[in-house]
C-alpha cells in the first residue's frame, strides 16, 4: 500500500495500542491482496459516556475499480453483559473496554477479509471471461509517480497505474519494456486495468543491468489520456 493507512477515533483519545492492533489487521489484508491502494479505518464511541457503551468501526478499503466498505456497530449482547456484570474499580475499566473496542475491530476486519476475498474472486472470473491480452511496449515512465504510458502496435497511447501491473512488478519496467495488458476507456481517456511484464525473470534481469529512465516534465493524466484517446 502506497499511502499510509488513515486511522481516526471520535468520540474517544486516540489508543496507540488499538492502532498497533489496526495496523496488525491491515497487513494481514495486505498478505492476501497486495494491490490495496488506500485503507481508511474510524473508530467511534458512545456518545456521553466516558466507558462502556457501543463502539462503531467503520473501515473503507480502496481497491483497483472498486471501493469496499464495512460498518460494524457490535450488538446490545455486550453492552447487556456490562450492565449485567458487579460494579468495577476506575483503573479497571479502560482495561475493560479496551478489550471491546479491539473486539469490535476484529469482528470489522473479519468482515472485510470476506469482502476482499469475495472481490478476488470476481476479479478472477471477470479476467477469464474478459481480459484480452494486447501486446504493447513502455514508452513513458514515471516512478516517482507510480504511473507510466504503453503504446500498442496501432500506435495507441495508454496511461496505466502502478497499482494496474501484475506481481508487483512496476519496478522492474523499463523504457521498451514488452508487456500484455487488458484496458478499458475511462472518464479521462484509454488506460490499461492490468499490465503483465511479459518474460518477467528475463526482463528483470535485464532491468537491473539498466537503470530507469525517467521521462522528464510528466504530463497532466488527464491531458495525457485524451492525446491517448484522439490517437486511437
Amino acid at each position: 500500500m502506497t499511502p499510509l493507512p488513515q486511522i481516526t477515533f471520535r468520540n474517544m483519545e486516540p489508543v496507540p495500542i488499538l492502532e498497533e492492533g489496526i495496523l496488525k489487521e491491515i497487513s494481514v489484508l495486505e498478505r492476501f491482496f497486495q494491490r490495496i491502494m488506500n485503507c481508511r479505518v474510524v473508530i467511534e464511541g458512545p456518545r456521553g459516556r466516558r466507558y462502556g457503551g457501543l463502539y462503531k468501526v467503520r473501515i473503507d478499503l480502496k481497491v483497483p475499480n472498486e471501493e469496499l466498505v464495512v460498518e460494524n456497530s457490535p450488538s446490545l449482547h455486550g453492552a447487556l453483559k456490562d450492565v449485567e456484570a458487579p460494579s468495577k474499580t476506575k483503573q479497571s475499566e479502560p482495561n475493560r473496554i479496551h478489550r471491546d473496542v479491539r473486539r469490535a475491530i476484529h469482528d470489522a476486519f473479519q468482515e472485510m477479509r470476506r469482502r476482499l476475498q469475495d472481490y478476488v474472486r470476481r476479479m478472477r472470473g471477470q479476467t477469464k471471461q474478459h481480459d484480452v491480452k494486447i501486446q504493447a511496449k513502455v514508452i513513458k515512465l514515471f516512478p516517482e509517480m507510480d504511473y507510466g504510458f504503453l503504446e500498442t502496435p496501432d500506435g495507441r497511447e495508454i496511461y496505466f497505474h502502478r497499482d494496474s501491473v501484475l506481481d508487483t512488478h512496476f519496478d522492474r519496467l523499463r523504457i521498451g519494456s514488452a508487456v500484455h495488458f487488458a484496458g478499458e476507456v475511462g472518464e479521462k481517456g484509454p488506460r490499461a486495468t492490468t499490465v503483465k511484464l511479459v518474460h518477467p525473470t528475463k526482463q528483470a534481469r535485464s532491468a537491473a543491468k539498466t537503470k530507469v529512465v525517467k521521462t522528464s516534465k510528466p504530463p497532466h493524466r488527464k491531458r495525457a489520456q485524451q492525446k491517448g484517446s484522439t490517437r486511437a
